[in-house]
């Protein structure tokens, strides 16, 4: 509930920052889980994991041995994510754009899987083309980027760099979002 009620407020704040006014549905999470293709990811990004819910779920599906870093901007959702005891989370605050300084900084290579909850819909061309360029850089060949969004924008940035996504529509969420998922050629 301490969840639902932070992620509320910080949307009520910084509607431009907080993708949406409550965290991801339990159905959600499920269906972010199983487009992310976790079984034998080794490093995993978050860009946008809001209050960690689906951070708990992306953890709960990875293996042992991975990394999973999850980039946020809002310090207090960084306050919260910090409060999540699994040592193969890294929480941090900065921007998606800051991804690889965030990786060296780690000592972490390349992703195997990035995902974003990041609001596409309400930021500008030069912003998100930004991103997704960092996403392209960081992502290792065969690499799956996966972006739930309310809106189709996040195509505008993404189909020129990854091609068409596969999409698929999540009902059982309020609102109900759209799940794009991508993989990088392999080299």
């Amino acid at each position: 509930m301490r969840s639902a009620s932070l992620f509320l407020g910080e949307f009520l704040r910084r509607p431009a920052e907080v993708a949406s006014m409550v965290p991801s549905s339990p159905w959600l999470k499920r269906r972010i889980v199983a487009a992310a293709s976790l079984a034998d990811a080794h490093v995993v990004i978050e860009l946008g994991p809001g209050t960690g819910g689906t951070t708990r779920a992306l953890l709960s599906a990875m293996p042992e041995a991975s990394q999973l870093l999850s980039l946020e901007l809002n310090e207090r959702f960084v306050e919260s994510l910090r409060g999540i005891e699994d040592e193969r989370l890294i929480p941090c605050c900065a921007s998606a754009t800051e991804l690889e300084t965030q990786l060296v900084e780690h000592g972490l290579v390349a992703a195997d899987v990035i995902l974003s909850g990041i609001p596409f819909s309400r930021i500008d061309q030069r912003q998100g083309a930004a991103i997704v360029d960092t996403v392209n850089r960081c992502l290792a060949p065969g690499g799956v980027f996966v972006a739930y969004q309310l809106s189709r924008r996040v195509k505008r940035f993404s189909e020129p760099v990854f091609g068409p996504a596969e999409v698929a529509m999540e009902w059982r969420s309020l609102p109900p979002i759209r799940v794009f998922r991508w993989q990088k050629p392999s080299v």
